[in-house]
């Protein structure tokens, strides 16, 4: 059934959008008559092709990730009080809010309605659900599970969301600092220094080097600021397309490992992302080599993501998990000794979620040491550039009061 997207006047005067689905537009408009709702616009969804190319997203957009979350937990619910699937999605699009998610619900409940397994309807949509999430509802409904499924993608949605959120917020200080900063500098060096100059021109002296290297920065700034404009996105445009490459990608995760403390930051949150992923994958019923091609995708890291991928080749020939990854020099030692176990133990799934818990507490502990040596260096760095432009403007005029 065609979905479609409306622009509506209510009987009160309110303007409304929102999308509903009808065998023809005109359908649509009778439906939004008889609830007393005038339509001023009416369009169909187009519907994108599942084999039609797409932009690959390490996890779900962050403007979904509560919303699917919240999705993800309640559809659990429904389908565990023995609701269908069809009809356990009705109230769901009912409470969302965003128009896309909207059109996306419609439609994976037309496509079940028409036949089609969740897992084939959720690969129309692939720039929202991953293949994690794909893979994990395809295990659920071949085992006869996909509650409990559900369940657990909603809390592994829910501890990333976590996770994510915990390293906004430690960062979320030395940002507003630097900002605060910058623009502290800016307008002094545009608003402050002019004036000051003016007057230290006026006198007709020479003035000191420190005054002339203040007055050259500030007269570039003010002349050429179009040219810094596009030499910074000259910049940035060349940056992104670069890091889509994929040897740009490696490059850039390389050094991203390689920054002190920052870097210890990044590799430590893969690590917990593969960690987590992996269990996930594992206790839903996939099979080691499937979840690792999966986690390959989702690792969020071109480096570790190559060797997951060698991991997998090594699997797939017959050999174990963790002696790969110790020979790999990227994963630290105690990860791969401790699946070793997990693999003999035949516990690797509960294995890796440890791993992960420890890994997020370590995370924290490690932001918390990087904020706290970043706060003194901003303090430093832009207390050194007022300095400047203090001495800079006090120079001059020490040396004009002292000859009088």
């Amino acid at each position: 059934m065609p979905i479609f997207e409306y622009e509506a006047i209510t009987v009160e005067g309110r303007k409304i959008t929102g999308v509903m689905d009808a065998d023809t537009s005109r359908d649509a408009a009778e439906k939004l008559r008889q609830q007393q709702i005038h339509v001023t616009r009416i369009i169909e969804v187009k519907k994108e092709d599942k084999n039609a190319r797409k932009i690959k997203i390490p996890f779900f957009s962050a403007r979904y990730d509560y919303e699917l979350t919240l999705l993800t937990r309640q559809f659990a619910t429904l389908l565990r009080s023995g609701i269908p699937q069809e009809k356990a999605l009705g109230p769901l699009i009912e409470q969302v809010r965003s128009r896309k998610l909207q059109t996306i619900l419609r439609d994976i409940r037309e496509k079940i309605t028409g036949g089609l397994s969740l897992k084939e309807a959720l690969e129309f949509h692939r720039d929202v659900f991953n293949d994690l999430y794909i893979n994990m509802i395809h295990a659920g409904e071949l085992a006869g599970n996909l509650p409990e499924i559900l369940t657990r993608l909603a809390d592994y949605l829910q501890a990333q969301s976590r996770l994510r959120n915990r390293i906004s917020a430690a960062l979320a200080y030395p940002i507003v600092m630097i900002f605060l900063s910058i623009g502290v500098v800016i307008f002094l060096v545009t608003f402050v220094v002019p004036k000051v100059t003016k007057i230290l021109e006026k006198q007709g002296k020479a003035l000191p080097l420190p005054t002339q290297i203040l007055l050259g920065i500030t007269n570039f700034i003010r002349t050429q600021w179009w040219l810094i404009i596009l030499i910074i996105l000259f910049l940035s445009i060349n940056f992104i397309l670069f890091i889509r490459t994929d040897k740009g990608r490696l490059i850039f995760d390389t050094l991203k490992l390689k920054i002190p403390i920052v870097g210890e930051v990044f590799r430590k949150q893969a690590i917990s992302r593969f960690s987590v992923t992996f269990s996930a994958l594992l206790r839903s019923g996939i099979a080691a080599h499937e979840a690792l091609k999966i986690v390959e995708d989702v690792v969020g890291n071109r480096v570790l993501a190559n060797v997951i991928a060698d991991v997998h080749e090594k699997v797939i020939q017959g050999a174990d998990i963790s002696t790969p990854l110790q020979r790999s020099g990227v994963f630290p030692p105690v990860i791969g000794y401790m699946i070793e176990v997990g693999e003999q133990s035949g516990q690797l799934g509960e294995i890796l979620e440890r791993i992960s818990e420890a890994y997020d507490e370590e995370i924290e502990m490690t932001i918390q040491k990087m904020v706290s040596l970043l706060e003194p260096l901003i303090i430093i760095f832009m207390a050194s550039i007022v300095g400047f432009i203090v001495i800079s403007i006090i120079l001059p005029l020490t040396q004009v009061t002292s000859r009088r």
